[in-house]
């Protein structure tokens, strides 16, 4: 019998959580206004909003926050954390930032500064602060992720890919200066947490080249992804997860990173580069926005951490743990009826609200309902990739409408049990139960100009 996979961890201290009643939600949800960010974290039982900055640090990367050199400039915490990119990542030179999303903002300022008018970045399902980023500087954001990655019962190993057609239809159309970079990002978290294939980053990497266009990974999951080549696609079923991270690398120009998720930190981020002049002009935007070279916003001892975080993260037990908790908790899902995409992603389970609510219109944000269903019924918090964080038209501000309409449960990294994803699970079942006695949505009621989900205000129709 081939044993199940065992979390190769012991746990060393234990943080409580409450129960809320059924009726203490009801009227805490609607005092958030229906926004479930709006929510005190101690009125959450189960907090699956987000899978960055929630996991557990491990024993060593708490030494390293004792460690912690708080130097201003050339700390030795900034030099562990230059090894470790420069290990795992190969890439010669980079910035740490505060956050991924404060990469992203050295990065495009660098590439076109607030004048963005006319530029596209063609990508893979951006992630909603890369849009905001693109969107904010006047440019427009180009989705050529393949059609299967939006029907959640096709069986495709690899959801996150690219289709080369469409790159190359952009590419054909679209001259050379107005398209800064590519973002490929790994995994596609705005498509179901779905992974990128090896053969596919190659095939970019040579349209790329080919078009003389700068490649970039938003790279938050990048051992995720590493992990589903290596149990997915054909001749790598025998390289180590550092080695298929080196050939994923290999391909590219450099990445933006979120660390929170694969550094397995609390805080951090990072942007990397192969060209040494692309990084000198960033130098100046990170000193700006984010602080001095060697600490970019965040405190030596979170630079040790992370140093520490990369290397954890692309063992394959920790991986073959992580991601099969996710996958126990969308089979739980599937027994239950629950429409999810599928195959189960690295991070998150992701549940297909327009088969819960059939009858829900997409004016009524279906994803956001079945957010805050799924908290009054068992005080668990998710978060909507949908109509709301599709945000509206820039020009039009209408609505954007989404090809999926999802209630995404993001898994934090060594911090739950597979006796909370049973309880996850049928709770999921209970509000699929009455779904069809809930008659309406939502109206939005105030909402920011760009990144509205984050703050919205909603009122039950």
């Amino acid at each position: 019998m081939k044993l199940p996979y065992a979390e190769p961890y012991k746990i060393k201290s234990v943080e409580p959580i409450r129960k809320t009643t059924r009726s203490e939600r009801e009227q805490l949800i609607e005092e958030a206004s229906f926004n479930l960010f709006n929510l005190r974290a101690e009125k959450v039982f189960i907090d699956l909003l987000t899978d960055s900055g929630t996991g557990a640090m491990s024993q060593h990367q708490w030494a390293e926050i004792m460690l912690g050199d708080e130097s201003y400039a050339g700390a030795t915490s900034y030099f562990k954390l230059k090894n470790s990119v420069e290990t795992i990542l190969d890439m010669p030179y980079f910035l740490p930032t505060h956050q991924g999303r404060a990469a992203e903002n050295v990065l495009f300022e660098t590439l076109m500064g607030h004048n963005g008018d006319g530029k596209i970045v063609p990508g893979n399902s951006h992630f909603d602060t890369t849009k905001g980023h693109i969107e904010w500087r006047g440019a427009k954001a180009v989705d050529c992720t393949i059609d299967e990655a939006f029907d959640t019962t096709v069986d495709h190993p690899f959801k996150g890919n690219i289709d080369l057609a469409k790159l190359a239809d952009v590419f054909e159309k679209t001259p050379r200066e107005q398209i800064p970079i590519v973002i490929l990002t790994i995994t596609c978290n705005s498509s179901g947490g779905q992974p990128v294939s090896m053969e596919n980053i190659k095939a970019v990497s040579k349209l790329c080249k080919d078009a003389g266009v700068t490649l970039f990974f938003d790279a938050a999951r990048f051992a995720e992804n590493a992990y589903f080549i290596k149990i997915r696609e054909k001749g790598y079923e025998n390289k180590t997860i550092k080695e298929i991270v080196l050939e994923m690398f290999s391909y590219v120009d450099g990445c933006t990173m979120s660390a929170k998720k694969d550094g397995i930190v609390n805080m951090g981020g990072l942007l990397a580069f192969r060209n040494e002049e692309l990084f000198r002009k960033a130098c100046t935007f990170n000193i700006m926005f984010e602080g001095y070279l060697t600490y970019g916003g965040l405190a030596g001892r979170d630079l040790g951490a992370l140093s520490v975080g990369l290397c954890e993260s692309t063992e394959f037990d920790y991986l073959e743990a992580r991601c099969g908790q996710v996958a126990y908790l969308g089979a739980k899902c599937r027994e239950y009826g629950i429409p999810v995409q599928e195959p189960f992603g690295g991070h998150a389970i992701f549940v297909d609200a327009l088969k819960v609510f059939p009858h829900i219109p997409r004016e009524q944000y279906p994803a956001q309902l079945l957010g805050v269903e799924l908290y009054i019924e068992a005080g668990v918090r998710g978060v909507e990739i949908g109509t709301l964080l599709a945000d509206r038209d820039p020009v039009t501000r209408q609505d954007r409408f989404p090809k999926l309409e999802l209630l995404r449960l993001a898994i934090p990294r060594r911090v739950y049990t597979n006796s909370h994803m049973d309880y996850i699970a049928a709770g999921l079942a209970n509000v699929l139960e009455r779904a069809s006695s809930i008659k309406s949505g939502f109206a939005v009621t105030w909402e920011a100009p760009i990144m509205r989900h984050f703050t919205v205000k909603l009122r039950r129709i």
